[in-house]
């Protein structure tokens, strides 16, 4: 870089404080901040990071055999595409840059989640002229109101929100965060927010900025957003659903074929049989936690199990409905949803795990999964293994056996990289066996 990159905002912030952020294992976001006058050689240097900051815990904890130890120094390197700002949360301006981390000689780091997204994608491309155009989709729930109660999905429950979520969707739109629609959900102060569809790593950076705007909005409120997979154990959860559809080098939806049961094209048929295949494995990236499988139980709309739906809410991976007659209009909406990650799965993990198990299914060119009507759990077990459908891990301990019982994803890492998630996994499995369910749920909303 020879040159500072230049940014629409450069000379405007007198106050506040320039971020440069990356988003861990548990969906973190963490980073270095500059004082305004030095942000423009923070963007052209950026600033050193510690490889065993990937082995923290949620709790701040990192576990003694990680594989780094006190050793190694990298780079966050930011990426002026990915600029955000917006002077409504504060005094001061909220803006800053996403990173890459990358080791001392530029290179991208096996412990990047956007860099590892971002090569998925690259080989999506390569091998199969496949692009993926993509939606996130957040569920959080405020704390610290004193609103009546309001029913759920009612006027009234937006309405008395109506101060935070106005100051939310201002803030969001100055970042470039685009709400499609705003709706209070059917748990106590829970709302949901989806999020205008983009290529796909673009769309990991928003979902990014989209928890840290909408915190920073809740607190100058006076409330506070948590995106914890549950609030209580008896509570509904709180989910990030992932909406994706493919695209051809000429940039044609490929995911819809009417010739093709349910409208499921072929390739688009065997990337969700890769998911499919390795999705028991996935969720180490994508419910990461051990709160996580509170939520992912049967009967909850938050896909237990393995499975494949048209419009079936207990499905992991749901066909959404498309308002639409002509085919070419179809073709743009069709899009398949991917249920099981919540709010403590990194976007960049979480996608680029669903992206390279796609690739999977592309590779080996799996057919299109069963449909499953109605809910896995009330299926005998011989109808689920004739139609392929798993339970999902019920434990973080489950989780992380499956991740290491399959060698396939594991192949996607560094050897390192998989020690450091066994270890950190282990650290957490730890740290909270003793805990009850109410406290589980207490302690793990304070830091979602």
């Amino acid at each position: 870089m020879s040159e500072t990159p230049q940014v629409p905002w450069q000379s405007v912030d007198r106050t506040g404080l320039f971020a440069l952020l990356t988003n861990d294992l548990v969906g973190i976001t963490r980073g270095r901040f500059f004082p305004l006058p030095l942000r423009e050689r923070a963007v052209l240097k950026g600033c050193g990071w510690v490889p065993a900051n990937l082995g923290l815990t949620p709790f701040d904890e990192i576990a003694a055999n990680n594989p780094w130890g006190c050793v190694g120094d990298l780079r966050l390197r930011p990426d002026p595409d990915t600029a955000y700002r917006t002077t409504r949360l504060g005094d001061g301006a909220f803006s800053g840059m996403l990173c890459d981390i990358t080791t001392l000689d530029h290179q991208p780091w096996y412990g990047c989640g956007r860099s590892f997204l971002r090569a998925a994608l690259k080989n999506l491309e390569t091998e199969f002229g496949l692009s993926l155009f993509c939606a996130f989709e957040s569920e959080f729930q405020v704390t610290g109101a004193t609103w009546a109660h309001a029913p759920a999905f009612s006027l009234q429950a937006m309405r008395r929100a109506d101060d935070f979520m106005r100051l939310l969707v201002d803030a969001l739109a100055d970042v470039g965060v685009d709400p499609e629609i705003i709706l209070p959900e059917y748990g106590q102060d829970q709302y949901e927010v989806p999020c205008a569809p983009r290529d796909a790593l673009q769309a990991a950076d928003k979902a990014v900025l989209f928890r840290e705007v909408t915190r920073e909005a809740a607190r100058l409120s006076g409330l506070k957003a948590t995106f914890t997979p549950k609030m209580t154990p008896q509570g509904v959860g709180n989910g990030m659903h992932i909406h994706f559809s493919l695209k051809d080098r000429d940039g044609r939806f490929v995911t819809f074929d009417p010739q093709h049961p349910a409208g499921v094209s072929e390739r688009c048929g065997a990337f969700v049989a890769g998911i499919m295949r390795h999705m028991p494995a996935l969720m180490v990236f994508c419910a990461p936690t051990a709160i996580s499988y509170m939520r992912l139980q049967a009967h909850h709309w938050s896909s237990a199990y393995a499975s494949f739906g048209l419009h079936n809410r207990e499905a992991a991976l749901r066909i959404c409905p498309v308002a639409a007659t002509d085919p070419a209009t179809t073709a743009r909406l069709f899009n398949i949803e991917f249920r099981p990650p919540d709010g403590t799965a990194s976007p960049y993990w979480a996608l680029g795990a669903l992206v390279r198990a796609g690739i999977e299914g592309l590779r080996h060119g799996l057919p299109t999964p069963g449909l499953c009507h109605g809910d896995p759990d009330s299926m005998d077990e011989a109808t689920r293994r004739q139609m392929g459908i798993r339970r999902l891990p019920g434990s973080l301990r489950e989780a992380l056996d499956a991740f290491m019982a399959d060698s396939v994803v594991r192949g996607w890492l560094d050897s390192a990289l998989v020690e450091g998630i066994r270890s950190a996994k282990q650290c957490e499995i730890d740290k909270i066996q003793d805990w009850t369910d109410d406290e589980s749920c207490r302690r793990y909303a304070t830091i979602f």
